[in-house]
């Protein structure tokens, strides 16, 4: 079977829509995760600081933007990334997602007290262990969290592909 050449646009139409996040991880001084909690969603309630990209912007652009945005922290450079998040589309979101997630290094005791949230997105900031986050969120969350936590030991990026749109 031969395939008829399209134009780009026309081609464009016929393939995968996706979001595209980025992300900045935190722990604290104890090496315990850092999450805040959404004030939007009690599905996925516990999220680290990010969110999508907005039209022209880069992962690391979205995720310092944002960082900013939620939590008054400026994250500098050079982006290190600790992992490529994939999710499949379903009924909660209808696109596949890819999120990039930064490592925002270790936030200091007075820098963990000083975060000032976005009440529109966030009412709570807490640092726990990683046992300690297993009860606060879904499971997928969870290993997600856990991925991350492995990556960052490693120092190899994680490639976390089961982060997919259905409800749980």
């Amino acid at each position: 079977m031969s395939r008829q050449w399209l134009p780009p646009e026309e081609f464009a139409a016929t393939l995968p829509k996706a979001t595209i996040f980025g992300a900045v991880f935190f722990t604290d001084e104890d090496d315990r995760p850092v999450q805040l909690r959404a004030t939007y969603s009690n599905t996925h309630p516990w999220q680290w600081p990010g969110g999508v990209a907005e039209t022209g912007e880069r992962p690391w652009e979205t995720a310092v933007r944002e960082c900013r945005e939620e939590t008054g922290i400026h994250v500098p450079g050079p982006p290190k990334l600790l992992a490529t998040v994939f999710g499949l589309p379903g009924k909660d979101w209808p696109l596949a997602t890819v999120e990039f997630v930064f490592d925002g290094g270790r936030l200091s005791y007075r820098q963990l007290a000083e975060i000032v949230l976005d009440p529109n997105e966030h009412d709570q900031v807490r640092a726990l262990t990683v046992p300690e986050w297993r009860d606060l969120m879904p499971g997928r969350d969870h290993a997600r969290l856990e991925a991350v936590m492995a990556a960052r030991r490693a120092g190899i990026p994680a490639y976390f592909d089961t982060w997919d749109w259905r409800s749980e």
